[in-house]
């Protein structure tokens, strides 16, 4: 039954069915349980999207990733759908892939479905390219991106520290006696360079200089965990094979890392007393894998729960900063250990 099927049978004005169901005052209390126990027995259900357009919002969120597979990109999903479920708006959840095309898409979907605002997850979204499809498509709602930024008047960024955090890592890991770290990076991202950047900072502190620094690259297609562990074990055979000397590996994400781990027990290296191994991401994987490995923990659901919170300022017109920035800490586990003789 319609609204107005619902008037009719009550005897009133749909005005007044309309204001029994979005519990407005001044209706009289036998009128209003009429009505409402007529829309109990016909099953009658709001439309809010109807209602949303009439009223210029949909009651709907944009929920953009690159690769759904990829593990703590999946955690984020999850933590920003509950918060925005929490205060009534719907998810839609889009996993854009790595094209241009297939992000050009993706938000053209968002546009059609006239989101209130959306969150972006990942710095793959910071880039002038997205910067000129938000300008386009999506100027006129909030955006806001999971760690990264955009200099645009209706997007907001979540940004974390994470070339500091790596910095720190090097730092952590001179503490314990290794001094001699390789990075192995995976993917072509702002977040990857900042970690990079970080690990340069961190080598030059022990005297090496950039050009010396230990950077291997095993670019990854796709989020695939499959893929990614074998791409670390391979990387982590090829490294070892061409720099022994190497005491210490820090590794972009932990699947990476565990993916050395598992070449590094084939070929009977042992961590932490040979090899020190560190990932970054803090994800379950890292807690369950043998020896457990140290990590960088990222704050990922923070970042998730900030752009969340953000999101809701700006969608409540509520004064929110376009930029907020977390910072990382080191989770240490059985990967590392301090050498004997350091104090």
């Amino acid at each position: 039954m319609t609204i107005y099927d619902i008037a009719k049978a009550a005897g009133v004005s749909p005005s007044t069915v309309s204001r029994v169901i979005n519990n407005k005052k001044g209706i009289n209390e036998e009128t209003r349980r009429r009505v409402q126990q007529l829309l109990e027995e016909n099953n009658y259900i709001r439309n809010d999207t109807a209602r949303g357009l009439s009223m210029q919002s949909t009651k709907i969120i944009g929920i953009l990733l690159e690769d759904i597979r990829s593990s703590h990109h999946t955690e984020s999903v999850y933590v920003i759908e509950q918060e925005m479920t929490r205060r009534g708006y719907t998810c839609i959840i889009l996993s854009t892939g790595r094209t241009s095309e297939q992000k050009r898409n993706c938000v053209q979907i968002l546009e059609q479905r006239r989101v209130d605002g959306a969150i972006f997850i990942g710095s793959v979204f910071e880039t002038e390219e997205m910067a000129v499809l938000l300008r386009t498509h999506l100027s006129n709602i909030p955006i806001v991106i999971a760690n990264g930024y955009l200099d645009l008047p209706n997007v907001y960024g979540v940004v974390v520290d994470e070339e500091k955090g790596v910095e720190d890592c090097v730092e952590y890991l001179a503490s314990l006696g290794y001094q001699l770290p390789a990075f192995v990076k995976s993917e072509d991202t702002p977040s990857g360079q900042h970690k990079e950047d970080g690990f340069i900072k961190g080598v030059e502190k022990l005297g090496i200089s950039p050009k010396e620094a230990i950077i291997y690259s095993s670019l990854c297609e796709e989020a695939n965990p499959g893929l990614i562990l074998e791409r670390g074990s391979q990387i982590t055979e090829q490294l070892v094979k061409e720099h022994p000397e190497v005491d210490s590996i820090v590794y972009l994400v932990d699947l990476l890392a565990i993916g050395g781990l598992m070449k590094l027990e084939e070929l009977g290296i042992k961590v932490p007393q040979q090899i020190g191994v560190l990932g970054i991401d803090n994800t379950l994987y890292g807690r369950i894998c043998k020896p457990a490995l140290t990590t960088l923990n990222n704050k990922l659901v923070e970042t998730s729960k900030n752009a969340s919170r953000i999101l809701l300022d700006a969608l409540e017109k509520n004064e929110t900063s376009h930029k907020f920035m977390l910072f990382t800490d080191i989770v240490e586990r059985d990967s590392t250990r301090k050498k004997e003789g350091i104090l």
